[in-house]
């Protein structure tokens, strides 16, 4: 019986939340992992209105200090031995595929092992939480290589045809004989073509085909989002906001979050993952964790040359507010998100499968350990390097 499903019913300030919590406690899983939990020292689950964390002042302090108090769950477990040896493994396949050349220092420095740990709590494994790493890792890498980064070549006139061949690694091309070869070449000639393949192939061992499947839909939606912040560059436009929001749920952790079964082995049937309902909660669940992102990395594009988009930048400029108004209204906006998924996953989890509900449970664990990471990790710290 996993963390996720032997946890106490917390306190609520609604009704609903209060008894999913309790449902989320409910009869053991039978397949999922303990070794390595550690029981949360606070108030933990679905439900738990007033979790309101305080970002821990440690070595990303400069960057944690500037981010108001967020409504998330804590982190499930704290396991820093199990975060380094997914990170060392992590670190040493970008070596091994050439990813991140001559930058290896700062994927190590930014901890994303730890991220793994953190956000798949209900598996121990290494070599699954590896999988789900070097699938995040490479998605990462696409934006940093393709989009973000001219150092690292990117250009936003070749935006939209490196995805498009980047998307063969992860859902296979199946040209004609003659032109396979060729094929083949462009997927080894790139270190972010290598690595979604090398990824995906990993991730395969642990997730079926429709698992499979499903991710390649949500990273063809990523890369779309890819796409469209690419544009505004081109024209050198800011987004309004409302275009901002909708670009942030296709432009998301998504991807790493729809892996949250086959990390935690186990599958969440197709048709409730598809089900509008759960879809809506789910993607408003990855919008809120990617604004996470956008307020922790706020220090760190600070000091980019080049435009930076994030949720307080686009509202300042639409609102004529002052930076920290922006950020206040965006803290509004990410808990807003977290209380509709938090409300809408108790109504879920009361019809749903077992599968669903657990699944719901790790969406929310996944938000916790997120949001954690960010608050930790030198890649958001003000004056350390990052990796985009």
């Amino acid at each position: 019986m996993s963390l996720l499903t032997r946890m106490t019913a917390p306190a609520a300030r609604h009704d609903v939340a209060r008894l999913v919590a309790t449902l989320l406690a409910g009869p053991p899983q039978p397949d999922v992992r303990r070794k390595g939990f550690a029981l949360p020292t606070g108030p933990t689950g679905l439900g738990t209105s007033a979790a309101r964390i305080t970002p821990p002042r440690d070595k990303a302090a400069g960057a944690a200090a500037t981010v108001p108090d967020l409504h998330c769950p804590p982190a499930l477990r704290d396991d820093p031995a199990l975060a380094e040896e997914v990170n060392a493994r992590l670190v040493a396949w970008a070596e091994e595929i050439g990813l991140y050349a001559g930058r290896l220092d700062r994927v190590r420095a930014a901890d994303f092992g730890r991220l793994m740990m953190l956000a798949h709590p209900d598996t121990d494994e290494p070599d699954r939480l590896l999988a789900a790493g070097k699938c995040a890792l490479a998605e990462w890498a696409t934006d940093d290589y393709y989009c973000d980064d001219e150092t690292m070549g990117s250009a936003p006139a070749l935006l939209g045809a490196q995805l498009g061949v980047a998307y063969a690694a992860v859902d296979p091309a199946h040209p004609p004989l003659r032109h396979a070869p060729a094929v083949e070449r462009a997927m080894q000639d790139d270190p972010v073509r290598v690595a979604l393949r090398s990824g995906f192939a990993h991730l395969a061992r642990y997730a079926d085909a429709s698992q499979l499947a499903r991710l390649h839909h949500e990273v063809a939606v990523l890369f779309v989002g890819y796409g469209q912040e690419g544009s505004w560059r081109s024209q050198g436009r800011m987004p309004a906001v409302w275009e901002y929001l909708a670009h942030r749920q296709i432009n998301s952790f998504l991807p790493c979050i729809a892996m949250t079964d086959a990390v935690g082995g186990y599958a969440l049937p197709h048709a409730e993952y598809a089900d509008p309902r759960v879809r809506r909660a789910v993607t408003m669940a990855s919008t809120a964790a990617t604004l996470v992102n956008d307020l922790y990395s706020m220090a760190k594009e600070h000091r980019s040359e080049s435009v930076e988009f994030n949720l307080p930048t686009v509202i300042a400029a639409e609102e004529r507010c002052s930076p920290r108004e922006a950020v206040e209204r965006s803290v509004a906006v990410h808990d807003e998100l977290v209380r509709t998924f938090e409300a809408e996953a108790a109504a879920l989890s009361l019809t749903g499968s077992p599968q669903l509900r657990r699944f719901l449970a790790g969406v929310w664990a996944w938000l916790g350990g997120n949001r954690a990471w960010h608050s930790g990790s030198p890649r958001y710290a003000a004056a350390s390097p990052s990796t985009s």
